[in-house]
């Protein structure tokens, strides 16, 4: 089930939600953090969402497997006065447990379907060049803007940078 997590959300499933970051980052997830990587610092970055979501200016939304919140996406609305029809994913999470039962999609829909209802028909992404990820992404109608080779340290925390791929999609109806 897919549901929006109100900012009170995220005080509520903070555990499942820094398990969920922990467990991406050790699985080579490149989502904006490198090891070591402590429970501490995954519990201090879903905080800081708080006042953001609070403020409207970014949707949560959580993938659940009974109570257990087990992947997650967010939606970032640009906030400038000519940006109002564009909004960003991030943080696109599953489980690693989870993972190939279809929640990604499920997360990606929900987040298409609620952009629409703000208005904001063109929606982007980055991730890293060759990840599965990309392969959902374009699945979703989402097309390549451009590579940027060496953009992000490997999440490994070696000296390794890894290429993003800038991705686009326009309209929020589902592909």
């Amino acid at each position: 089930m897919i549901r929006e997590i109100p900012a009170s959300g995220i005080r509520d499933h903070l555990r499942d939600l820094a398990d969920i970051l922990t467990a991406c980052v050790a699985d080579g997830a490149s989502v904006g953090f490198v090891m070591p990587f402590a429970a501490e610092e995954a519990l201090a970055f879903w905080q800081g969402l708080i006042p953001e979501i609070e403020s409207g200016g970014r949707i949560l939304f959580g993938a659940f497997e009974g109570e257990r919140m087990v992947g997650t996406v967010s939606l970032a609305l640009a906030g400038m006065p000519n940006q109002t029809h564009r909004a960003e994913i991030s943080k696109m999470l599953v489980h690693p447990a989870f993972r190939r039962c279809g929640l990604a999609r499920a997360l990606v829909e929900a987040l298409l379907l609620r952009a629409g209802g703000l208005g904001r028909d063109l929606i982007t992404l980055d991730t890293r060049t060759g990840d599965a990820a990309q392969q959902l992404y374009a699945s979703c109608g989402f097309l390549p803007a451009g590579e940027i080779p060496g953009y992000a340290l490997a999440p490994e925390g070696a000296a390794r940078r890894d290429a993003t791929l800038f991705m686009y999609r326009q309209g929020t109806r589902a592909a």
